[in-house]
């Protein structure tokens, strides 16, 4: 039993990681159990076995005394110097007290501590190999169902992925191989519990660390991540390398990176923007692919007004609101989207003016412009004004004065009008005259004929 003891043990050693004594310290502490629960004896029990050979042997503290009252914690000086030749009345020592049937106990005992504790050892070192990988993405076999969680094999042990850990909408079968992203590691009664994941953000960000070289050299950097699994993700990245393009290193040669983990991820698509520190821009990118005209910030609320085109406005809230909601996740401002023309119309309402009102201020500004140039020009000729008004300046002054308020084109009508008028006059005075001088002559004509009746009468 010794012999085939030691070379199980050391055969356990070799095929489970366990160390030969940590089992031989085990097997020790169950030894005393047995002994204990299969024979009286003193509370204060040893067990040693023999590293070499595996022996047994179990010894006993008791008392050393001149008389012995309780055989199981005394014995007499004469019996202890048979152990101990050196122990005097009252020293403790230990006693072997190993029984003759001990041996068959030992076997049933060693069978069953051993077995337990390859259980245990085994449940802590992969305890031990898993807690170390928590955030790291590690791939297994679907092996079974159990409700609507998803029992992953890892191979040592296994896995389980709960139903709010899955991407929407997909479908698992046995035997299918897949990747997924180690949230935590407990340890329970029943051994490790490993929780993976298939629709924690880590899980994106471990993708493009395997897919990007960039990223996993540390050249690229991933700052941000929000993501709506089976949907859509954002991810901001920004580069150390002047020279090297981060959302190009992320997309790769065609795209032929990112469509490889919008694969992985059941189609999902994936928005790579570039990350700011200005949040402004940070901002204006994380609403990618639609195009902002403006963004006004409020530090106070940690609010954003995003003022885009009106034909870009449905691209920018997204789908039932999803782009806006990753920006607002991936940048932590509360983002407030609107277009062109609703931002126009909240200013005017803001100010308590409609469209029209707004038109007809337009109109009346036109009009106090106009005015206020007739008032200037008016002031300009105040003096002659004055100098008419006083007698001064006569009626040519005013003549004048209503002559460039009129106008420069209007100068010349007058001009021609006064020219034209001492003209009109000589006519009046030619035509009175002509008038005159034909009367006389048919004055003259009919005295001549009656003259001439009265001699021919």
């Amino acid at each position: 039993m010794n012999k085939d003891l030691i070379a199980a043990i050391e055969s356990i050693e070799k095929e489970k990681g366990i160390s030969k004594e940590v089992l031989f310290e085990a097997l020790e502490v169950a030894l005393v159990s047995a002994y204990k629960r299969n024979f009286q004896t003193a509370p204060s029990v040893k067990v040693s076995i023999d590293r070499e050979t595996g022996e047994i042997k179990v010894f006993s503290q008791v008392k050393v005394v001149e008389e012995v009252e309780s055989e199981q914690g005394e014995v007499n000086l004469y019996e202890a110097r048979v152990y101990e030749p050196n122990c005097q009345i009252g020293d403790m020592i230990e006693m072997e007290v190993t029984p003759k049937e001990f041996g068959r106990i030992a076997a049933q005992t060693a069978k069953q501590v051993v077995i337990q504790r390859i259980r245990e050892a085994e449940r802590e070192l992969i305890f031990e190999s898993f807690v170390d990988r928590v955030e790291e993405v590690i791939t297994g076999l679907v092996r079974r169902f159990e409700q609507r969680n998803v029992i992953i094999d890892l191979g040592r042990t296994e896995a389980v992925l709960p139903v709010e850990e899955q991407i929407p909408f997909e479908r698992y079968r046995i035997g299918e191989r897949v990747k997924t992203y180690i949230m935590e590691v407990k340890k329970t009664t029943k051994g490790p519990q490993i929780i993976v994941s298939r629709t924690h953000t880590g899980f994106l960000k471990r993708l493009f660390e395997m897919e990007v070289p960039e990223i996993y050299d540390g050249i690229v950097q991933i700052k941000a991540a929000a993501r709506e699994a089976g949907y859509r993700s954002k991810l901001a990245v920004i580069s150390e390398n002047q020279d090297i393009d981060p959302v190009g290193a992320c997309v790769g040669p065609k795209g032929s990176r990112v469509q490889a983990i919008s694969n992985e991820l059941k189609g999902e698509k994936i928005d790579i923007i570039k990350w700011s520190e200005e949040p402004e821009e940070y901002i204006a990118n994380s609403l990618s692919p639609s195009k902002v005209s403006s963004v006004i910030l409020d530090s106070e609320e940690k609010t954003a007004g995003v003022i885009v085109p009106d034909n870009q406005l449905s691209l920018a809230i997204g789908k039932e609101g999803q782009n806006a909601r990753l920006a607002a996740k991936i940048t932590g401002w509360k983002v407030d989207i609107s277009s062109e023309t609703q931002y126009a119309e909240q200013s005017l309402d803001a100010m308590g003016l409609s469209e029209e009102e707004a038109g007809e201020e337009d109109d009346e500004d036109k009009k106090a412009a106009v005015l206020e140039t007739e008032k200037g020009e008016a002031e300009n000729s105040g003096e002659i004004i004055e100098g008419a008004q006083d007698g001064t300046g006569g009626d040519e002054a005013v003549e004048e004065e209503l002559t460039e308020v009129v106008g420069s084109g209007d100068d010349t009508v007058v001009e021609e009008t006064e020219k034209e008028a001492p003209a009109e006059e000589e006519f009046k005075e030619e035509a009175a005259d002509g008038g005159q001088e034909q009367k006389k002559e048919e004055t003259t004509k009919e005295e001549k004929e009656e003259e001439d009746s009265i001699l021919d009468g």
